[in-house]
């Protein structure tokens, strides 16, 4: 019993001091690697401050490499591929957050959102609506509703963007009615090309119930009936369009000449035209208007002389020097013509609000920023 004890208490001590050294050499190398993590880290900031993204990619790796653990430097990665370019890259990374089974919810949600973002600039559009989805129910759904609106728009599925839309809306989002009345449009399009007019008729009484102060549904609407030959029934439209929007009556004037012709309502569509080109002056008004009084030459030289004192533009210009009337001689009147149709050119286009984009031709969504309603409907000199 007493040997039994003696090496007992001569035991302890030895046994004490090994566990003491093991923990001392343990905590040595978790203070190494936690020195070197953060170490490698900073040096990935302070690389990608100074713009040197290939450099800052390695430092990452490495950081990674010796902290796997810590999402954060994955989350840090994972964007720097992205913004590369390099998106398979980007998307391995955030696929392999998903697959860990010890990530916490929230950083869960945040792997998946950046995983649909990728989806979204790598063009896989199929694949990043999925990775939207999943984020239902989550702090990123309504990121990601707007993201799978803008998904839908450039599939051109303008039901399941009303759809979104609705959804947007309902959770407490801003109004839509602009970009809702433009997809029931589209819709009426759609369905005018498939043959099925009543649906397109009911799609533009969507329209202008969603937005009543839009001018695409009356425009649109005014366009049928001209289409299905009930005159009248357009110039009812246009008028209305002429009193809601009275800046957007400029892009149908031609067209209300027209049902005016085919309808005999010539003075009454004269008298309109009248109001409406003292109210915003345009060329296109001034257009229309000679041509339903062909015979009035020294009424429309007084109104095109207007026109140009209070909007000297070279279309107007033009006008006047078309019309015959200006005191100089054919090669002259010719060369003028020319000069100026080459300097109005640039001129006559239309310019987006939102992006600058030009085009020759007035659109209701910009071709290049996507946005609605965003070009005025007034050319580049007359604005």
């Amino acid at each position: 019993m007493n040997f039994d004890l003696q090496w007992l208490l001569i035991g302890a001590p030895v046994a004490f001091a090994l566990g003491w050294m093991a923990s001392r050499l343990d905590l040595r190398q978790f203070r190494r690697e936690q020195r070197d993590a953060p170490r490698a880290y900073f040096k990935g900031l302070s690389l990608l401050l100074a713009e040197q993204q290939d450099k800052a990619i390695d430092a990452f790796i490495e950081a990674v490499q010796n902290d796997p653990d810590t999402t954060e430097l994955h989350f840090a990665l994972g964007n720097l591929f992205r913004r590369r370019g390099e998106f398979e890259r980007a998307v391995r990374v955030h696929q392999h957050l998903l697959q860990r089974g010890d990530l916490p919810q929230a950083e869960r949600e945040r792997a998946q959102h950046e995983l649909a973002q990728d989806f979204i600039r790598a063009g896989l559009f199929d694949r990043a609506e999925e990775a939207f989805q999943a984020l239902d129910g989550t702090p990123y759904e309504t990121e990601a509703q707007q993201a799978l609106l803008m998904l839908h728009e450039r599939a051109r599925d303008w039901p399941r963007a009303i759809e979104t839309a609705a959804r947007i809306e309902a959770a407490g989002g801003a109004s839509l009615a602009v970009r809702v009345a433009h997809y029931w449009c589209e819709v009426a399009l759609a369905a005018d090309d498939r043959g099925e007019h009543e649906a397109a008729s009911q799609a533009l009484q969507r329209a202008r119930q969603v937005d009543p102060d839009a001018a695409r549904p009356l425009v649109m609407s005014g366009q049928r009936l001209l289409r299905e030959g009930r005159p009248l029934e357009a110039l009812a439209a246009w008028d209305e369009l002429r009193r809601a929007r009275p800046a957007s009556f400029a892009l149908v004037a031609a067209d209300y000449a027209d049902a005016a012709l085919a309808g005999e309502r010539v003075p009454a569509a004269s008298l309109a035209l009248v109001e409406s080109l003292r109210e915003q002056p345009s060329v296109d008004v001034l257009r229309a208007l000679a041509r339903l009084e062909p015979g009035d030459a020294a009424g429309n030289r007084a109104r095109l002389l207007a026109l140009l004192a209070e909007q000297p533009t070279l279309s107007a210009a033009l006008e006047l020097l078309a019309e015959g009337g200006a005191p100089i001689d054919d090669a002259a009147r010719a060369a003028l013509r020319q000069a100026l149709a080459a300097a109005a050119r640039p001129m006559q286009r239309y310019r987006c609000a939102a992006c600058g984009f030009e085009a020759r031709h007035w659109f209701w969504q910009c071709p290049g920023c996507l946005v609605w309603d965003s070009y005025p409907p007034r050319r580049i000199e007359e604005q």
